[in-house]
């Protein structure tokens, strides 16, 4: 396997954990609610999921039970910034160090240690295909992650519950003014942004690296928030984003099979490097933003 095919077997079980966590955050954003604690709601998920897969529940249960914790600590959230309208950034940031503090209290005990993972399998025929073979031998998580895009696009695109979410979003007094419950809205995409930051972390500790290392999540969250600004809220360009970082994260593995004599350091820091240099080009277009942007993004709502 040389390193192109190496980057496309692996590109899409590393962009899951990326993309789950940006969809959910894609709904939170596209209601009008930003939420900062991405990372810490993925690293309570994770550490949740470890633990049970450890203790032989299952990885169904472990993601059912990572799922509920994300959404459960979102919650908090949605309580403080849209129940007493506090700051959105800052309780976003209280959140996701509470998490992070959560997942290092429950995984003390099982630093270091492993689980087995998810088998994978691949399509008939496209599995055997040269070169992009490996691209359609996937566990059965990062097969069921491409229908939460699609059905996300879907929901956005076709039925009256994406627009009610954008249209709380875009404008929520004129929302409300039609009838439509705009807190209740947003509680429940706050909620739904949790439970898919547990499903990433889960992916990330039982199935993609399972084993249970403190700070594992290491700035994925983040990416996954920078993720939804690349994709200029957008669930096409969203997964596009998703499956570039999953390559970049593969690079520094890649690299080593070319021979390259770079600095391991410089190459583990290339999917932060590439945040900083796209949110940079994407933020120089402001016609771009502001035509896919959310008008009402992080504003407290007032009856």
């Amino acid at each position: 396997m040389n390193a192109v095919e190496f980057i496309l077997a692996g590109m899409l079980a590393a962009a899951t954990p990326f993309l789950l966590a940006a969809l959910g955050e894609l709904v939170v954003e596209r209601a009008g609610v930003l939420n900062l604690g991405v990372e810490g709601l993925m690293a309570f998920g994770a550490a949740i999921a470890f633990i049970i897969v450890y203790h032989g529940g299952g990885h169904f249960i472990a993601f059912v039970a990572a799922g509920i914790c994300g959404a459960l600590l979102s919650l908090v959230f949605a309580l403080i910034a849209l129940g007493f309208r506090a700051n959105q950034v800052a309780t976003g940031l209280a959140i996701g160090i509470l998490g992070q503090g959560l997942s290092a209290l429950f995984g003390k005990s099982y630093e270091s240690l492993t689980v087995k993972g998810l088998p994978k399998f691949g399509i008939p025929g496209l599995s055997d295909l040269p070169v992009i073979g490996g691209l359609f031998v996937q566990d059965l998580a990062v097969w069921l992650s491409l229908l939460a895009t699609l059905g996300i696009w879907a929901t956005f695109a076709f039925t009256k519950t994406g627009l009610v979410i954008r249209a709380v979003g875009e404008n929520p007094k004129a929302a409300h003014a039609i009838g439509y419950p705009v807190i209740a809205v947003r509680v429940a995409a706050v909620a739904f942004g949790g439970m898919m930051a547990g499903f990433a972390g889960a992916y990330a500790s039982v199935v993609y690296t399972p084993l249970w290392a403190d700070g594992m999540i290491a700035g994925r969250g983040w990416i996954a928030i920078a993720l939804v600004v690349f994709g200029t809220w957008l669930t096409g360009r969203v997964f596009l984003g998703a499956c570039l970082f999953g390559a970049v994260s593969l690079m520094s593995l890649a690299a080593q099979t070319t021979g390259l004599d770079l600095p391991s350091q410089l190459l583990s820091s290339l999917p932060y490097i590439v945040t900083i240099i796209v949110l940079g080009i994407i933020s120089a277009d402001r016609r771009l933003l502001k035509l896919n942007g959310v008008a009402s993004l992080g504003e407290p709502f007032e009856r």
